[in-house]
């Protein structure tokens, strides 16, 4: 095990944080709210306590697994003394989107907005991780020939190994135990958001489409997960436009209007109140037509 707890990739193109992988000694670095133009995963090894992601607020323990997206609020309260490792790699290092075949993280464990962003990690996926990281280490201290290929590489192998493990522990499995009929209406609010989402903007507009009283959907929401219908609809939204700001070459005016907003200002003031970043800021920071390239 090396000493150094820090090691960085800067993209000379434009001298941005490409890739970077630190230890997390205290929980000092996250006790204030982040909003990063980059990827960030991190491992709490040691410590519990509260993370607020989004609209919500979670309960973890150790030996949790946690990923959030660039610009995706969070901020975390430990309980006791803390100990993990955090990686952050930046959209252009590698891209989840153009790579989603070979590791389909994308929606499992980023721009998920169904389930909480965290897993516990087992023994296996521990000792997994461990060796993964361990080879980064080696070969950030490596800076030879295809040194980014390589470390591509390994965080492709350690997305696949949390995306599956993150696939294991859905808990869709456990809801579709139960005897009611909750996991079905969920199941299918998942489904109208998803084909609906650019169209209907409003909670009463599930509520009509699932034949249920706007009450007692939104109870079963909170409860499921965890954020109001309206919070769900909004982050799905979200996640869309970034996805066309940070593939495509299109207009904001374009994108607004094909989320279903007529007014390209009420969209960008939608967009700034929930990603806490204006369109075109988010695309200058994260990238640019990328999927065009």
């Amino acid at each position: 095990m090396m000493n150094q707890s820090t090691f960085t990739l800067v993209n000379p193109n434009n001298g941005n944080l490409a890739f970077k992988l630190f230890s997390l000694e205290d929980g000092s670095a996250f006790d204030h709210v982040q909003r990063l133009n980059y990827y960030s995963l991190i491992w709490v090894q040691k410590g519990n306590g509260k993370v607020k992601v989004d609209f919500s607020e979670y309960e973890f323990e150790e030996n949790s697994f946690f990923s959030f997206a660039p610009y995706q609020p969070f901020m975390f309260s430990f309980n006791s003394e803390t100990k993990g490792i955090v990686l952050n790699f930046h959209p252009d290092f590698f891209c989840i989107h153009k790579h989603q075949k070979e590791v389909a993280c994308n929606g499992i464990l980023f721009n998920n907005i169904y389930q909480a962003p965290f897993i516990s990690i087992d023994q296996n996926t521990s000792n997994a991780f461990t060796n993964i990281i361990e080879q980064m280490k080696v070969e950030m201290q490596n800076p030879d020939l295809a040194q980014s290929e390589l470390l591509v590489s390994y965080l492709k192998i350690f997305l696949i190994t949390a995306s599956r493990l993150k696939t294991a522990q859905q808990p869709e499995a456990k809801l579709a135990q139960t005897e009611n009929q909750e996991p079905l209406i969920l199941q299918t609010l998942k489904d109208a958001i998803e084909r609906d989402f650019k169209t209907k903007h409003s909670a009463s507009d599930y509520a009509d489409v699932l034949n249920i009283s706007a009450k007692t959907l939104a109870k079963i929401t909170k409860n499921y997960f965890n954020k109001t219908l309206t919070e769900l609809i909004a982050e799905r939204i979200i996640i869309e436009a970034k996805r066309e700001l940070y593939l495509t070459s299109k207009t904001v005016k374009e994108i607004a209007y094909e989320l279903g907003y007529a007014d390209e200002f009420y969209f960008s003031r939608f967009f700034k109140i929930n990603a806490d970043v204006s369109p075109q800021l988010y695309r200058e920071t994260v990238g640019f037509a990328r999927g065009e390239a």
